[in-house]
């Protein structure tokens, strides 16, 4: 991917460094879009002066569609082009229907599915003048089959893989890859906090979730697109 120009919203979260170090790794730029100033030193942190050199962090909120579109311009003007998008950022809340407060199943509405959307929407028209791109969204294993208790994030993460389905429709006349990554459970600090019991053997790393983003970044996954793959 050297040469590349790739934008992952979430970014500086648990999987978002791995899918970052991941896309450097293979020789791309990545441009992030972050909220948590500890989040952005922990990732540079773990980088060397050399991948330090092909990151662009700005601050942006990528629930507001004019800040993100703010972004991607910055983007295209440093760099001059944007070939790939991962939608890394996202967030979990538990609870039935009856009991999430509405404002939090809009929050996860907003923060899981709108913040894709709006990405989707900014970076389109440069991929559609470019003729080509790769989109990858980050869904969820624990949506296929729907399941329940944790209901407000259930719907959102399977409203990302509707999309992802019917955007690829949308875009493969202009050689545009959509696809969508399912993990299982991470293994995250988040995660290990809130399950301090669990067995973790059966837990994925973002690692090996990293790898199978940076792959449907590639030219090799160009044949690949409406997937929704598990991880």
């Amino acid at each position: 991917m050297t040469g590349r120009v790739a934008v992952v919203t979430g970014g500086t979260g648990a999987l978002g460094q791995s899918i970052t170090t991941a896309l450097l790794e293979a020789g791309a730029v990545v441009a992030i879009p972050y909220a948590v100033a500890e989040e952005r030193a922990a990732l540079e942190g773990r980088l060397g002066p050399e991948q330090r050199g092909r990151v662009q962090l700005e601050a942006a909120d990528v629930t507001d569609e004019a800040a993100v579109g703010r972004f991607v311009e910055a983007v295209r003007e440093r760099h001059g082009r944007v070939d790939g998008l991962v939608n890394a950022v996202g967030g979990f809340a538990g609870g039935d229907l009856v009991s999430t407060p509405l404002a939090e199943w809009q929050r996860m509405m907003t923060l899981n599915l709108t913040s894709t959307v709006i990405a989707c929407r900014a970076v389109l028209p440069g991929m559609i003048g470019a003729g080509g791109g790769r989109i990858v969204n980050i869904a969820s294993r624990a949506v296929l089959p729907p399941q329940g208790g944790f209901i407000a994030y259930t719907v959102s993460k399977a409203a990302v893989i509707t999309l992802t389905q019917a955007l690829a429709q949308e875009v493969r006349r202009h050689h545009i890859t959509v696809n969508a990554v399912l993990p299982s459970t991470m293994d995250t600090p988040a995660n290990r906090r809130a399950m301090p019991d669990a067995d973790r053997s059966a837990w994925v790393s973002t690692t090996d979730v990293a790898h199978v983003v940076a792959f449907l970044l590639s030219d090799r996954a160009a044949a690949v697109s409406g997937a929704a793959l598990t991880v």
